[in-house]
């Protein structure tokens, strides 16, 4: 008599299924990210394609543009260096007042943005403390490109130091020890074994820390001065059109940020895919 298979019982999950969870997951990227961003490209779009160039290629606009996505590249590349160099010292040395030290790293992430350019203001103006200094030596820091700089290096090196923090934390002191027994110098060390294995982690720290500084809007605008052609960032243009009720004007160069922040965080994830896969393929 042969026996009679029985049906396998599927084992149900304590998650939900794909589908429940695709479906949640695309509804909520379609109220938080798509519908808005949507929006903005409908508005933009009744200025017709050559009302659009001649807002976006407008001298003031693409000043201003300049000016917020190269100050976040200068502050974000500032940030992947010595941002790695403090999480390197944070993972790798010991001294009196280390954990302050590692809370006020995160500091730029609970300061509200319009108290961070405040106190910058106050401290890099020709009358505050460190600027009154740097004035002596010919340099003003407030209400100059260079000040949008340090704003963006002031609110940008948490990312850095947090994601390059774990990844030294985790890199084994046993590479390093065999590459010195090996008669590598530390510099050789550094290059050739450390800087390796956490540059992933460094273009990672860099490529957020950008995104964060090209759009910052708070901390900006009391330290750039705010003065047309010199030291205005894109997004407080986007307020003055608010302020005008040029609605479709706004929106517009909220298109153009949009587009050249895609295009250079797409450029900067195929270069940390390819780095990537480099290293997987070096060991």
């Amino acid at each position: 008599m042969s026996a009679i298979a029985q049906p396998r019982r599927r084992s149900r999950s304590i998650i939900p299924g794909f589908n429940l969870s695709l479906g949640f997951t695309l509804l909520y990227l379609s109220l938080i990210v798509l519908i808005p961003l949507s929006a903005i490209f409908i508005e933009s779009a009744k200025l017709g394609w050559h009302g659009f160039l001649d807002t976006v290629l407008a001298p003031r606009v693409l000043a201003a543009l300049r000016l917020s996505f190269g100050a976040a590249l200068i502050g974000a590349t500032i940030n992947a260096v010595f941002g790695t160099l403090v999480a390197w010292v944070l993972v790798r040395y010991r001294f009196a007042g280390k954990r302050l030290f590692d809370a006020l790293i995160d500091l730029p992430f609970a300061l509200p943005t319009a108290v961070a350019g405040i106190a910058l203001t106050t401290l890099y103006a020709t009358n505050g403390w460190i600027g009154a200094w740097l004035a002596g030596a010919g340099i003003k820091v407030a209400y100059t490109p260079l000040g949008v700089i340090v704003a963006c290096t002031f609110i940008g090196l948490p990312f850095v130091v947090r994601t390059v923090q774990p990844v030294l934390e985790d890199t084994e002191k046993e590479f390093e020890e065999a590459a010195a027994s090996l008669g590598a110098t530390r510099l050789q060390t550094v290059l050739r074994v450390i800087v390796p294995t956490v540059l992933p982690a460094i273009v990672t720290g860099f490529t957020l820390a950008f995104a964060r500084a090209a759009g910052e809007y708070g901390s900006i605008i009391f330290i750039a001065g705010n003065m047309p052609m010199v030291s205005e960032i894109a997004p407080l243009l986007i307020v003055i059109k608010l302020e005008e009720f040029d609605y479709a004007g706004a929106s517009a160069v909220a298109v153009a940020m949009l587009s050249l922040s895609l295009s250079l965080l797409l450029a900067i994830n195929g270069l940390q895919l390819w780095m990537r896969r480099r290293h997987g393929a070096a060991r």
